[in-house]
């Protein structure tokens, strides 16, 4: 005679409750996961697979940061569970933006911190992006300009000045992670924010700082003083 499932019903219904009674700290890591899971696969206990795939990619950041391929590969995973992750992943990040779109970056530089880091710090290779503001420092772009290895993303002077000419960007901030985690500036990364700041000066386009993330923290050249 086969073995029913396990009835999950009163433990999600527990753990939803903590969550609308005590918000986001209410519940613990796994628990957060178990029950984004536990929406795409109702009828399976889904707690030993959120805390596998929480060891498994070295947390919740780690884990919401990575491929969505990578996480379907893990065992009892698939395109739907890895999807519900994603989408909570998105959803995140779409808030952390809006944040950030709505006041002035120099006046709401914390926000950009954290929408930064949620973003970039934990992905495992290494990409550069550009945020172009206008003469209010209000963002109006958001740009990826290239990614690369795990250890090295070019970038490219000609090309990061011709975009912001093509926005009429009066400023812009330089972005890019460091997925060994360590956000220490490379001799590279000094130079070619020196370049970049040259040529944007020429046409009127400040390069306001470079912010290098990690999984360590962040890293500020202007903050340094290397702008």
């Amino acid at each position: 005679m086969p073995v029913a499932p396990p009835d999950n019903t009163g433990h999600r219904a527990r753990l939803r409750q903590r969550l609308f009674e005590g918000g986001p700290d209410a519940l613990l890591d796994h628990e957060l996961i178990e029950y984004l899971l536990a929406l795409a696969i109702p009828r399976r206990d889904t707690k030993p697979l959120a805390k596998a795939l929480l060891t498994e990619f070295g947390g919740i950041a780690g884990l919401l940061n990575a491929d969505a391929e990578a996480i379907a590969r893990i065992p009892g995973m698939g395109e739907t569970s890895a999807a519900a992750l994603k989408a909570a992943h998105a959803a995140a990040l779409r808030l952390l933006r809006d944040q950030v779109a709505a006041r002035p970056i120099l006046a709401n530089w914390q926000a950009l911190l954290d929408y930064l880091r949620a973003d970039m710090a934990h992905h495992a290779i290494e990409r550069v992006r550009v945020l172009h503001l206008n003469a209010r420092n209000m963002l109006i772009r958001d740009e990826l300009m290239n990614e690369g290895s795990i250890d090295e993303a070019p970038v490219y002077v000609r090309e990061v000045i011709r975009r912001a000419i093509d926005l009429g960007s009066a400023a812009i901030i330089l972005v890019h992670n460091h997925p060994s985690g360590d956000p220490s500036p490379s001799r590279a990364d000094i130079e070619i924010t020196r370049q970049v700041a040259e040529a944007g000066k020429r046409l009127g386009i400040a390069v306001h700082d470079h912010i290098i993330l990690g999984a360590e923290g962040h890293t500020s050249l202007r903050a340094r003083g290397l702008i």
